[in-house]
């Protein structure tokens, strides 16, 4: 050992750490991921594995950011990096720039892992879907201000729904950013209030063009819309995570600005109908009314001699209402005079006619019909047929049996 050269840990390490990375400056090495681990650092750990062996993986946070789908534990990879030594510990680690999963592409992946995350949200439930406003004066519009979409939005709507307001808020519709940007005119259309429904999307391209539609934050901005959203991306065949959310989805965007005037149409086609039905309708109650006011002509008489008609029944019911009335007065003066006479034979007066006279006490007013009742200068008032006498009695003389 006297003639060996002998070195620190540290410097071992160095010197197997620039021998690793000056021979495995990229490699691509597959496995399974196991024990991932995400700090607050943004940094993400994890074992690649096989059957046999293990290796540590370090992928830094920027490369973390670049991804579009979640790491998961079990998942196959072929990871893209360098070898290095970690000094620290004299682990061996492979540095990851970047992850392909085996067998499915990561877009596809990602496709998948947030389509099963908004679902299992229920952002795609069918009871959220909101109805299309029936006649939508203001259309909202959110795409390229120069690609084929807007263009072919708007060849439909002034072929077949002229009138109808657009409020283009021209967006990227692919790159970096352009998923931030379609976020915020959804929101600043919703802010401003005015459009009635909503139309996001482009034209056709590949996958990698559509994949801004296919990002969280606008399939969340659509979700929040107080607005009801048609999407309308890339041709039919092509689905999204937009198209899934919306309350509508469209094959294509000028299928999209169909459906949104699609209504109207139908109402006025429905009106053309009404109109014809309605004018038949008229045209056969005129007809009928037409017959029944010359059926009423007819019959009717001329007003002036209804009136003649009417005065002459009056004139003869003045006629017989003089004699009558006279017949009337007659008979019931006949009555009264008969009755005046049964009256005068009842009355007293008419008995005091005949001699008779009718006695009562002066002070008491009593009538004396009995001798009893009379005593020695009593006062006593006489009323005879004309007057009356006051008298004294002198002798009121006793009573036969």
């Amino acid at each position: 050992m006297e003639n060996k050269q002998i070195v620190s840990v540290s410097t071992l390490v160095l010197l197997l750490r620039e021998l690793v990375e000056e021979n495995f400056v990229e490699v691509l090495v597959q496995g399974e991921l196991a024990s991932i681990s995400r700090p607050a650092s943004g940094h993400c750990y994890f074992t690649l594995k096989d059957a046999k062996a293990q290796l540590r993986c370090t992928m830094f946070r920027s490369h973390v950011r670049a991804l579009r789908f979640h790491l998961e534990e079990g998942m196959e990879m072929i990871c893209r990096g360098r070898v290095s030594i970690y000094p620290q510990r004299g682990d061996l680690q492979l540095i990851v720039e970047g992850l392909e999963p085996v067998g499915v592409g990561s877009q596809q992946l990602a496709f998948e892992q947030l389509k099963q995350k908004l679902a299992a949200e229920g952002l795609f439930a069918e009871k959220r879907k909101r109805p299309l406003p029936e006649f939508p004066a203001t259309i909202g519009v959110v795409t390229s201000a120069t690609g084929a979409a807007i263009h072919d939005i708007l060849t439909v709507l002034r072929r077949r729904s002229a009138g109808v307001r657009v409020l283009l808020r021209p967006v990227r519709v692919q790159g970096d950013g352009a998923a931030a940007e379609i976020s915020a005119a959804i929101a600043e259309l919703n802010r401003e209030g005015r459009s009635e429904i909503l139309i996001v999307g482009r034209g056709g391209g590949s996958r990698e063009d559509l994949w801004a539609f296919n990002e969280e934050q606008v399939a969340r901005a659509i979700a929040a819309s107080d607005i009801p959203v048609i999407s309308a991306v890339g041709h039919e065949v092509d689905l999204s995570i937009a198209d899934l959310v919306a309350d509508l989805r469209a094959p294509t965007p000028s299928a999209a600005a169909e459906l949104v005037v699609r209504n109207r149409l139908d109402l006025e086609r429905h009106l053309d109908q009404l109109l014809l039905r309605l004018g038949r309708q008229m045209r056969s109650q005129l007809v009928l009314m037409q017959s029944r006011l010359q059926g009423l002509e007819r019959r009717l008489k001329a007003p002036i001699e209804q009136l003649r008609w009417q005065r002459g029944q009056l004139q003869q019911l003045l006629l017989r209402l003089e004699p009558a009335m006279l017949a009337v007065l007659t008979q019931h003066r006949q009555r009264l005079a008969l009755l005046a006479g049964q009256l005068d034979v009842l009355s007293p007066l008419a008995v005091l006619e005949r001699g008779y006279a009718i006695v009562h006490h002066a002070a008491s007013g009593v009538l004396i019909k009995d001798q009893r009742q009379v005593s020695k200068d009593d006062r006593l008032r006489v009323q005879l047929a004309k007057g009356e006498l006051t008298v004294i009695v002198s002798d009121a003389g006793e009573m036969s049996e």
